[in-house]
């Protein structure tokens, strides 16, 4: 039997409380349909959102997370930084990163990529097909040659980023863009990948690709055993050196 990651999804959990269109699409938030999904498929799964103390991120629940997923938009400033000093550490070491959507933009990711994470965008309902242009790949895995959102928000190119270790899906819209839209990098120990869909004024995280996508993804990012790693001086050299 294949032990599942242990995850934890977080959503600063804001438009739902505040526009009542986002809320009736998601009226236990996008954080709960994450959650509930991944739950179904047998996978341990826990929420935080950024009104609970430390923005449910403490030491204590990042040592029992292997697959963290972040979703936010309108308040990325007010995450502490010493919380995402604490997730950024924690990548390193290995816990794997889920970044959704408007998640672009915020603290942590912009820290693990060193950019802006700039794009252009545009909120028209327009859809989207989204190429699988790695078809081997494990995120992919369940999926046909491509897959459509009837309605969301455009991201288009150019996508400040650094070029991605892989890219898995390629994004194009109805108006005529463009987008780099699943995005898997390395950083440490920890595994991130970067997926586009997910404009909380339509039922994205309903669709079942979508919600495939981030199963996979979850199940990629997990951390898997290796050689421990040291760093630091050794005194004592493996062979001989000369003189000795």
């Amino acid at each position: 039997m294949v032990n599942e990651p242990r995850v934890t999804v977080w959503n600063e959990f804001r438009h739902e409380m505040r526009n009542p269109a986002v809320e009736k699409i998601y009226p236990k938030g996008i954080h709960q349909a994450i959650a509930s999904h991944l739950q179904g498929q047998g996978i341990p799964t826990r929420t935080a959102t950024l009104e609970e103390p430390e923005h449910g991120l403490t030491d204590a629940v990042l040592a029992e997370t292997d697959v963290l997923t972040w979703w936010g938009h309108m308040a990325h400033g007010e995450v502490k930084d010493a919380v995402v000093d604490r997730v950024y550490q924690r990548v390193l070491e290995g816990m794997g990163l889920i970044v959704l959507h408007s998640g672009h933009f915020s603290k942590i990711f912009k820290k693990l990529m060193g950019t802006s994470c700039d794009l252009l965008w545009r909120e028209a309902g327009e859809k989207e097909r989204i190429w699988v242009i790695e078809p081997g790949h494990p995120i992919a895995a369940g999926l046909g040659p491509y897959f459509e959102i009837p309605r969301t928000e455009m991201y288009g190119e150019r996508f400040d980023i650094p070029a991605p270790d892989t890219l898995v899906f390629l994004s194009w819209f109805a108006g005529g863009e463009v987008f780099r839209s699943g995005c898997c990098y390395q950083r440490g120990k920890g595994k991130i990948f970067y997926f586009r869909p997910g404009h909380e004024t339509f039922p994205i995280y309903h669709q079942p690709e979508v919600l495939q996508v981030i199963t996979n993804a979850v199940r990629w990012a997990a951390p898997v055993p290796g050689t421990p790693v040291s760093f630091g001086n050794r005194p004592q050299p493996l062979e001989k050196l000369g003189g000795e």
